[in-house]
């Protein structure tokens, strides 16, 4: 499970990683963390140039939210079914987080997950 970062740190990367995925895959206009949930979703499936429907987007943004809650050990990977998503159990449920508190995880997962991508520092 990847170590504790101070929130004053994990702001300053979040605001960092914003940046430079709103320019590069927005035109500049802020992505939220649903958005970029969907685009971690959309390149752990291998398929970012395929037009998907409504319900593939809400799977997209669970493969993302899966795939970065991974390392903390709350989920995973199963296998890839037929159609080449992948597939995640659960293994520890998620603790019980106020809203801000969810929204830090999960901001702290996803920059993690792009440090390990080499994206940010």
């Amino acid at each position: 499970m990847p170590k504790a970062v101070q929130p004053s740190l994990v702001k300053q990367r979040w605001e960092a990683l914003v940046k430079i995925l709103s320019q590069k895959f927005s035109d500049g206009d802020d992505m939220d963390v649903e958005g970029i949930l969907y685009m971690i979703g959309l390149q752990e499936l291998g398929q970012v140039h395929k037009r998907f429907k409504k319900d593939d987007n809400v799977n997209l943004i669970h493969i993302g939210i899966c795939r970065v809650l991974e390392p903390y050990g709350y989920y995973r990977f199963v296998h890839y079914d037929a159609d080449g998503w992948p597939h995640f159990e659960l293994v520890e449920p998620l603790p019980n987080l106020k809203p801000g508190e969810q929204g830090i995880l999960m901001k702290s997962a996803i920059v993690d997950y792009f440090m390990d991508s080499g994206l940010i520092e």
